[in-house]
């Protein structure tokens, strides 16, 4: 018969909240910078369509 999981202590589950959130923080902050480093022309390894791209179409 099955037995009944243990109980996660709230350590446990603060460390991985705490990591979850790490993480989400930084996916923000390389987003930020990305969408910064584009608007100033800087970006060199993202490529994307610009305006005079698609006038010559």
């Amino acid at each position: 018969m099955a037995q009944p999981k243990k109980k996660t202590s709230s350590a446990k589950r603060d460390q991985r909240k705490a990591t979850w959130k790490r993480k989400a923080n930084l996916q923000a902050q390389r987003a930020l910078s990305l969408g910064k480093s584009i608007l100033t022309g800087r970006a060199k390894g993202f490529v994307y369509p610009t305006d005079e791209e698609t006038d010559e179409e």
